[in-house]
């Protein structure tokens, strides 16, 4: 019973609250994220990068666009893996608590819509859970479950590439969160429209 005292009058941090407040409103806007991650566990593994692209009536804003590299040095030493990704990139480079703060920013109330969305906003939460906030309360939609209403499939599975490959969409030579959300939010419009949603 306490516990559950101790959480109703919580001090949440103060990006969180204002990240909270915006929900009061409806918005217009979509969000396409992709995460780079170090694997699929969301208890033991990290994100790596983030790349998001903002989608408002139909049209992706290109000016509308977050992209950050974040610092997993520890986590990349202690499992005995590369950093030169994070050396490399010529990307805005965070610690994990400030990237996922400006992300959070960044996103404010807009729908989230990624590939296999449900896992990166699982990742993000286990962060939000260490900085003692919340969980996100963004609406999510998800392009493979969309792809699979579409044509009522229900027993397979379907990569980004498949996606990709499938709706004929102009593939990248580079290979980063953000080409990913770009090649994501076309892909959004375009099942969007046949699915013929709002």
């Amino acid at each position: 019973m306490l516990d559950w005292i101790k959480n109703i009058n919580k001090d949440y941090p103060e990006f969180w609250k204002l990240y909270l407040a915006k929900f009061e409103t409806k918005s217009n806007r979509y969000v396409i994220l992709s995460t780079e991650t170090t694997g699929l566990n969301p208890k033991k593994d990290v994100i790596l990068s983030f790349g998001a692209i903002g989608v408002v009536n139909d049209i992706i804003k290109v000016g509308d666009n977050f992209e950050v590299v974040i610092l997993q040095y520890k986590y990349l030493h202690d499992n005995g893996l590369s950093n030169e990704f994070l050396i490399e990139s010529k990307l805005s480079k965070l610690a994990e608590p400030q990237a996922i703060q400006a992300l959070v920013d960044y996103i404010g109330n807009a729908v989230l819509v990624g590939h296999r969305i449900h896992f990166d906003i699982e990742m993000i939460n286990e962060v939000l859970e260490k900085m003692e906030c919340g969980k996100l309360k963004n609406e999510a939609l998800d392009i493979e479950i969309m792809h699979q209403k579409l044509y009522d499939i229900t027993n397979k599975s379907f990569s980004l590439d498949d996606l990709i490959k499938l709706y004929k969409i102009p593939q990248s030579e580079k290979n980063s969160a953000s080409d990913d959300a770009y090649s994501i939010a076309l892909l959004f419009l375009k099942l969007k429209s046949r699915l013929g949603f709002k």
